[in-house]
C-alpha cells in the first residue's frame, strides 16, 4: 500500500458491515451496533448524557435492546450556518438536523472487545462557544486516524451559545450552574468515555482531549474544572489561546439581567425561559450581550463561566491552575490564522497573490499594515522563518500567538508536566497557495485526512506525507506524552530555558523562541 492510498478511501468502496453477529458492543447503559468499514468499527450519534435547558447535564436512562449507531445525532442549535463555512475557506462544511437534546458522541476504534489498551484521543470542535458541532467540518472523520494511529477517537456534540452559557445564577439554585452547562456536557461525555472505553479496545486511563479554536478553549477551561479531574491525563490546545477561557460572574449575570429585560421578564418570571423559542432567545440574548458591553461589563459573551464553583478560578490567568499542573500539555498555532481569511474577503488574495510580489511590494506592503515597524517586523520574520519569503511577514498572526506563547511560558514555568509547541506554517498549494496556513488549516492532517480533504491539501504526496508525520506525532503524544514521529526532527519540551517550537512546514525543523521577537517589533507582545 502506497503512502498515496493510505489516506483516502478507496474508489470502490470496501464493504460496510453492520451486523448483531458482527458488531455489537456493550455499554454500560445498553447495547449498540455499529458498523465495520475498511477494517475500522463506527458507532455513531451515541446519547452519553440527557439534560434539561440551563440544567447540568444527566446521565441518560439505560435503554432496551439493541441501539443503532450507524447514523450521527443531532447537533445543537446554532446562530447560523454560513459565518464559520465562509470563513474558513477551504475546509468542507457539513451540517445535519439540529436540536437542544444535543448530547451525542462517535467512535472509531480498530477493534472492540479485544482487551487492548488503546490511547483514546477525544476531540472538542472549534465554532468559537457559538457555532459548530462534532461532524461539522469533514476534517473531523476519525476513521483514518484510528486506523493509521491504532487509536480510538471520539467526537461529540454539546450545548453552544445561549443554551450553554446563559447564566441564570442570580435568580434561585435551580440555576447554579446554567452559565456552564455547556461545560457539564463536555464532563459528562468524558464520564462515559471513561466508563465506556474498554468496551472500544481503549484505555480509560489514557484519555487525551484535544480541540482546535473554540475546542482549544474549552480544553483550557475544563483543565481547571474540578469536575473533570481525573478524566483525562493529556491534552492539545491548538489555535485555542487568544482569549481567555472563562469570563467573569459579573459579567455574564448582566448579560442574563438584560436578557430577560429585552424578552420583557420580571425575575420571578425567569422560568418562561425553559419553554422559550430558541431564535426568540437567542435575539434576546444577543442584544443582551451588546447591551451589557456598552454598559461597561468587563467581559460580555457566551463563554463558561468562573463562578467560584463549578470553574472556580480562570484555568490560565497569571499562572496555570494547580489542577493543570500534571497534564502534559501541546499547544500551537497556524502561521497566518485569520489574516488570510480577513483579506481573502475583499477579493485580494487572488487578485494580488502574495506568491508573485518582489521586495520591493513586500515592503510598501508591509509598511502599510506595520508603519514604522515595517522593516523591524520584516528582519525579525525572515530570521524567524529563512525558509519564507518578505511578502509572507504581510500575512503573520498578531492575535493568536501572542496567547499562545504566554500559555506555553507559563506551563513551563509551572514545573509540572512537561509543555510542547509547534507552529503549522505549510502553505496549501490550493489555488496558487494564496490561503497560506490559515486558521483550521491544519486539522486534515492531524486526522490523517490530507487525502480526504483535498479541496484544503490539494491531497499531493507532500501534503500526504505531512499529514503522516503530523498525525503520529499527535497519536504518539496521546500514547506516551512526548510528541514525535518517524522524520521528524527530535522534539524537545518548550522550558524556560528552552523555548523549543516545532515548525511543521514543506521540512520540518525545532526553532528555539521562533516568533516573540517578530510580535515584539510587530507590537503584538
Amino acid at each position: 500500500m502506497t503512502s498515496l492510498n493510505m489516506q483516502a478511501r478507496p474508489a470502490v468502496a470496501d464493504e460496510f458491515v453492520a451486523s448483531a453477529a458482527k458488531t455489537v458492543v456493550e455499554t454500560n447503559k445498553g447495547s449498540l451496533i455499529g458498523a465495520v468499514d475498511g477494517g475500522i468499527y463506527s458507532y455513531l450519534g451515541v446519547p452519553y448524557a440527557r439534560a434539561d435547558r440551563f440544567m447540568p447535564a444527566e446521565e441518560v436512562k439505560p435503554w432496551q435492546g439493541v441501539r443503532p449507531a450507524v447514523t450521527y445525532g443531532e447537533n445543537c442549535f446554532i446562530p447560523q450556518m454560513t459565518s464559520v463555512a465562509g470563513d474558513e475557506l477551504f475546509n468542507p462544511h457539513r451540517y445535519l438536523p439540529m436540536s437542544e437534546n444535543c448530547q451525542f458522541l462517535n467512535v472509531w476504534t480498530p477493534g472492540i472487545k479485544d482487551s487492548k489498551k488503546r490511547p483514546v484521543m477525544v476531540w472538542i470542535h472549534g465554532g468559537g462557544f457559538t457555532n459548530g458541532s462534532g461532524i461539522e467540518l469533514t476534517s473531523y472523520d476519525g476513521h483514518n486516524l484510528s486506523k493509521e494511529g491504532d487509536v480510538v477517537v471520539v467526537t461529540l456534540n454539546h450545548r453552544l451559545n445561549v443554551l450553554g452559557f446563559l447564566d441564570l445564577s442570580s435568580y434561585g439554585d435551580k440555576y447554579k450552574y446554567s452559565g456552564n452547562a455547556s461545560v457539564s456536557d463536555l464532563v459528562a461525555a468524558l464520564k462515559w468515555v471513561k466508563q465506556n472505553a474498554e468496551a472500544f479496545g481503549g484505555d480509560p486511563d489514557n484519555v487525551t482531549i484535544f480541540g482546535q479554536s473554540g475546542g482549544g478553549y474549552k480544553v483550557r477551561a475544563l483543565m481547571g474544572t474540578p469536575s473533570a479531574k481525573g478524566l483525562f491525563e493529556k491534552a492539545i490546545v491548538q489555535s485555542g489561546s487568544r482569549v481567555d477561557s472563562v469570563t467573569d460572574q459579573a459579567s455574564s449575570r448582566k448579560v442574563a439581567e438584560l436578557t430577560l429585560a429585552n424578552l420583557g421578564l420580571k425575575p420571578d418570571e425567569v422560568g418562561k425561559l425553559a419553554d422559550m423559542d430558541y431564535y426568540k432567545l437567542l435575539a434576546a440574548s444577543d442584544k443582551a450581550i451588546k447591551d451589557a458591553t456598552a454598559q461597561g461589563a468587563k467581559d460580555a459573551r457566551y463563554a463558561p463561566v468562573e463562578d467560584g464553583d463549578f470553574i472556580p478560578a480562570n484555568p490560565v490567568g497569571k499562572s496555570w491552575v494547580d489542577q493543570a499542573r500534571d497534564i502534559p500539555l501541546m499547544v500551537g498555532n497556524t502561521l497566518n490564522e485569520f489574516e488570510t481569511v480577513i483579506r481573502n474577503k475583499s477579493g485580494d488574495l487572488l487578485a494580488d497573490n502574495k506568491n508573485g510580489w518582489d521586495d520591493a511590494k513586500a515592503k510598501e506592503k508591509l509598511a502599510k499594515r506595520f508603519g514604522d515597524k515595517a522593516d523591524a517586523v520584516g528582519k525579525a520574520f525572515l530570521a524567524a522563518y529563512p525558509e519564507k519569503k518578505l511578502g509572507d511577514a504581510f500575512f503573520i498572526d498578531t492575535y493568536f500567538r501572542p496567547g499562545a506563547i504566554r500559555d506555553l511560558d507559563l506551563k513551563a514555568k509551572q514545573a509540572g508536566a512537561p509543555v510542547y509547541s509547534y507552529m503549522f506554517a505549510y502553505e496549501s498549494p490550493v489555488l496558487d497557495g494564496i490561503a497560506m496556513s490559515w486558521h483550521c488549516s491544519e486539522l486534515p492532517y492531524v486526522f490523517a485526512n490530507a487525502g480526504l480533504v483535498k479541496t484544503s491539501t490539494g491531497g499531493g504526496e507532500e501534503a500526504l506525507a505531512l499529514s503522516k508525520k503530523m498525525s503520529q506525532a499527535w497519536v504518539n503524544f496521546a500514547r506516551t506524552g512526548k510528541p514525535g514521529a518517524e522524520g521528524l526532527p527530535e522534539w524537545p519540551a518548550y522550558t524556560t530555558d528552552n523555548p523549543a517550537t516545532m515548525v511543521f512546514d514543506k521540512k520540518q525543523r525545532v526553532a528555539v523562541d521562533l516568533d516573540r521577537k517578530v510580535l515584539q517589533a510587530a507590537g503584538a507582545l
